[in-house]
């Protein structure tokens, strides 16, 4: 199996097709490589397309830190170490912070982001007091692990509820330690300034409207930033409308080439 190792550290990838741009697909929090497995396809079938797993998911090592800052130093670490040049980064969820904070730390590595129903940028502070008691309960190793009922929660009733199943114990594979402690990282991270620092192009492709990153909020904040909504898909909308998000990132891509 491929791995890359840093300091140690070994991180899963996989890599489809040849060509430019390439593709670098980045998972959620708990989440791993397959879940990018429409797009990856897609796109590696005329580019270089390049799945991994964060540290502590999937088949990557666990490691000591997981901060935003950390996750970002070791993408760019991972396409440099990959020979992958000015990248298209796709990052879902968590992984569209991770992709926002690299634009911000290393201008010179992403050609542009896209970021998929990223993490709240701004949480308002009622997301944030919830996701405090999330972590609380992730850490309370007496009680019931709450991942699986809190992923049940970020479908709609037209998604696939077997694929939300396997989805779900996905990301309850991880250990909780792992789980918090990525979770800590995020709430530590100052997204207003990695958004604001952010100089390539940038798409973030919403499930829905309101909350933490409304299109009004985010466009506040970077008035350049583009925003797309998908209809009648969840959290998962990159698997769940595949069909909306692929020609959303294909029509981006052509105009900042």
């Amino acid at each position: 199996m491929p791995y890359a190792t840093r300091d140690g550290l070994r991180l899963y990838y996989e890599k489809l097709g040849a060509g430019a741009p390439p593709f670098v697909f980045v998972p959620g929090w708990c989440c791993d490589h397959t879940l990018f497995e429409p797009q990856a396809a897609h796109f590696g079938a005329s580019s270089t397309a390049i799945s991994y797993d964060l540290r502590g998911c999937g088949l990557s090592d666990e490691g000591a830190d997981y901060d935003i800052a950390t996750l970002a130093d070791e993408l760019a670490w991972l396409c440099e170490e990959l020979d992958v040049g000015r990248p298209i980064v796709v990052g879902h969820s968590l992984g569209g912070l991770v992709g926002l904070e690299l634009a911000a730390r290393h201008p010179s590595v992403p050609r542009a982001v896209v970021a998929v129903d990223p993490g709240p940028i701004d949480p308002l502070p009622e997301f944030s007091e919830r996701l405090s008691e999330l972590i609380a309960r992730i850490r309370d190793t007496d009680g019931d692990d709450p991942r699986s009922a809190y992923v049940s929660g970020l479908f709609q009733p037209g998604d696939n509820l077997v694929r939300a199943g396997r989805i779900a114990e996905t990301m309850c594979v991880p250990t909780r330690e792992v789980a918090a402690a990525t979770l800590e990282g995020y709430m530590r991270w100052d997204g207003v300034d990695a958004l604001t620092r952010c100089t390539v192009p940038l798409l973030v492709v919403l499930a829905r409207t309101g909350g933490s990153n409304d299109p009004s909020r985010l466009l506040a904040l970077k008035p350049d930033v583009q925003v797309g909504v998908t209809v009648g898909a969840g959290h998962f909308l990159q698997l769940d409308a595949a069909d909306q998000l692929t020609p959303m990132i294909e029509r981006f891509v052509r105009d900042v080439l």
